[in-house]
């Protein structure tokens, strides 16, 4: 049998319209899409079956929302680290849009005029990876939020830093695991729907 540790079960909200038409969604609180809701509560089912030491949810009503129809709600402890990746002058702006005046632009290395840095993201995963670790030896926790932010999470996870996030592509309402090999952080699964 293998030795329990720890497991951070990363849950993207469920789709937006600026989710769908690839608008940069930072701080702008938009509600989830009909099929969104749909999403979200496709993951209720598996979820109902794994029990957390801890949910931890974004503020934002697409990430709180998403927390309520997977079957999470109760539990749910708003955490405003989890909130989005703060875009600034780019907030509600496509990467097609932006590189149309800066080519080469990518939000992992240059982060966002007027809104945040990689370096700030990390610091923000950080917290919140200390937060669940602090529950104990092997807590498994759910965090409900975002894409980039998720993303920035597991490749601060894996050591990589919040930059690594740019590895890893994360649809929306899947659901991934990040936890141990031994003593190697690893993901255990990524971008997955539980439907």
């Amino acid at each position: 049998m293998a030795a329990a540790t720890p497991e951070l079960w990363l849950l993207r909200h469920g789709a937006t319209e600026w989710s769908r038409n690839g608008r940069h969604t930072g701080r702008t609180d938009l509600p989830l899409l009909p099929d969104g809701e749909a999403e979200a509560a496709s993951l209720a089912p598996a979820l109902a079956a794994v029990v957390f030491d801890a949910v931890l949810v974004s503020p934002l009503q697409r990430a709180r929302r998403t927390c309520e129809l997977a079957g999470l709600g109760a539990a749910a402890q708003i955490t405003a680290d989890l909130g989005e990746w703060d875009y600034g002058d780019y907030e509600g702006v496509t990467t097609a849009a932006i590189r149309a005046e800066q080519p080469d632009w990518t939000l992992w290395r240059d982060g966002c005029p007027g809104g945040e840095q990689a370096a700030q993201v990390q610091q923000r995963c950080e917290r919140v990876i200390a937060q669940a670790l602090a529950l104990g030896p092997t807590p498994r926790v759910a965090l409900v939020a975002h894409g980039h932010i998720l993303r920035a999470l597991a490749g601060t996870w894996l050591g990589l830093g919040a930059q690594g996030g740019a590895l890893l592509a994360l649809s929306t309402a899947t659901v991934s695991v990040l936890g141990c090999e031994r003593e190697q952080r690893v993901i255990l699964r990524w971008n997955g729907r539980l439907a």
